[in-house]
């Protein structure tokens, strides 16, 4: 069957919902609908995914085939931006239930993608599931995942303990790293997410390239600059044109006060991945470098964009435009991302707005957990300073200054100024 694009796999999906065959297949049982799916879809030139949706279309062990479709998909939809591919891994989890009724091995499935599609209490569910019928390490990672991701970080360090006991490996080292890391210690974050790196497989080479984007940011939050350079050096090695090490290329260039060349890297990395977060980057960097037409197209490219509401958030409440808009989006997101950076986004818009009570108890919440960030301090101090607490203020513009290789041009802006100016709507 010739591969299609993922639009089109959903189209057939829909087709197929109608259709019945006639006749019995002799050799092998006809294939489900979701298998259907699974291996029309298109691979993107992924020689792995094609074999395995070969291997599918002939039932040469369908369930692994299945199964490895389903997180190569994921990992397509990561590197790609497509979310069309996560539907596509979602019906890879239904194609293996259907092979394999009631196996956890699909369950788990449909919980990475229910996870990265930010269902973060649909997937919990099918964790706490997964942990009583069995006791084996991903689960507990999935639980943590989507505990960490609601906000309750105490029960997601139990979960990765656990996962830590089980096996120490690049899974849970990864997951420990950022855990340390949202607790404030940035220092046993480098340690584990190194371990993670020797850890890692070669022939997963997405992971070892991630793992090195996080050491770069753990290092640029020091101000180590080339060692955080060497880190995203080593991470393209492993993924060329790696949209996130790119991203994390232009902000160490941009902390270096080196415009032309963050636009270079930010660019190519807003091609690849035309997320807001890339393209806030992106404006900010051609502001710097003072091509500011070009930075207002990229940014009506972040107003209108509606795949990451927080992030759309922070800018419009950073830029101080439409800060009603910005409350809207974080208080719909609050609703199933409880995390401390979707409390922060609250704060702020709240601050820009002029809901100044509200806002210094949010930002508390967002404070609790020690995490040690550039712009949660840079938001505390302004909520902080025009709420009158200027001692406050002080403290915590005084640690967004030790963090300042990690923010923004436009919020180094608002850390001059020092206040909250006088919001407009």
């Amino acid at each position: 069957m010739k591969a299609i694009s993922t639009a089109t796999a959903l189209a057939l999906l829909l087709f197929t919902q109608g259709c019945r065959r006639s006749h019995p297949v002799a050799a092998n049982p006809a294939p489900s609908r979701a298998c259907l799916v699974t291996t029309a879809a298109g691979s993107r030139g992924d020689s792995e995914i094609a074999k395995f949706q070969e291997d599918l279309r002939e039932h040469r062990a369908p369930a692994r085939a299945a199964e490895q479709l389903g997180y190569r998909f994921i990992s397509k939809a990561r590197l790609t931006n497509d979310a069309g591919f996560y539907t596509v891994a979602e019906q890879a989890a239904a194609c293996l239930e259907s092979i394999q009724p009631a196996d956890p091995a699909a369950l788990l499935l449909r919980g990475h993608v229910l996870h990265q599609m930010h269902r973060f209490r649909e997937a919990e569910a099918i964790a706490r599931r997964l942990v009583t019928l069995r006791e084996f390490v991903l689960d507990f990672g999935l639980l943590g995942d989507t505990l960490m991701e609601q906000g309750r970080l105490g029960e997601a360090a139990d979960a990765y303990q656990k996962m830590m006991d089980l096996k120490p490996f690049y899974q849970s080292y990864v997951r420990a790293a950022h855990l340390r890391w949202l607790k404030g210690d940035l220092d046993g974050a480098i340690e584990l997410m190194t371990s993670a790196v020797k850890a890692a497989s070669p022939r997963d080479p997405e992971s070892v390239a991630w793992a090195y984007v996080r050491l770069a940011t753990y290092q640029l939050q020091r101000g180590q600059f080339a060692e955080a350079e060497r880190m995203i050096a080593s991470s393209l090695q492993y993924v060329p044109d790696y949209a996130t090490a790119l991203l994390v290329r232009g902000r160490i260039q941009l902390a270096q006060h080196k415009p032309v060349e963050a636009v270079a890297s930010l660019e190519r990395a807003a091609r690849l991945n035309p997320l807001p977060e890339y393209n806030w980057t992106l404006a900010d960097a051609l502001r710097s470098a003072h091509r500011i037409d070009d930075a207002i197209a990229v940014e009506r490219m972040v107003i209108a964009d509606a795949a990451d509401p927080r992030t759309v958030a922070l800018y419009l409440s950073t830029r101080q435009t439409n800060v009603k808009k910005a409350v809207d989006l974080a208080r719909a997101e609050l609703e199933k991302r409880g995390d401390v950076f979707t409390l922060d986004a609250l704060a702020w818009a709240l601050a820009r707005a002029g809901h100044m009570n509200e806002a210094s108890a949010v930002m508390a919440r967002a404070l609790a957990e020690g995490t040690q960030d550039g712009r949660l301090f840079l938001h505390a101090a302004a909520i902080a300073a025009a709420s009158g607490r200027h001692a406050d203020a002080a403290r915590w513009a005084s640690k967004a200054r030790t963090f300042r290789f990690t923010l923004l041009p436009s919020e180094l802006g608002v850390l001059r100024s020092g206040i909250v100016s006088r919001p407009r709507v």
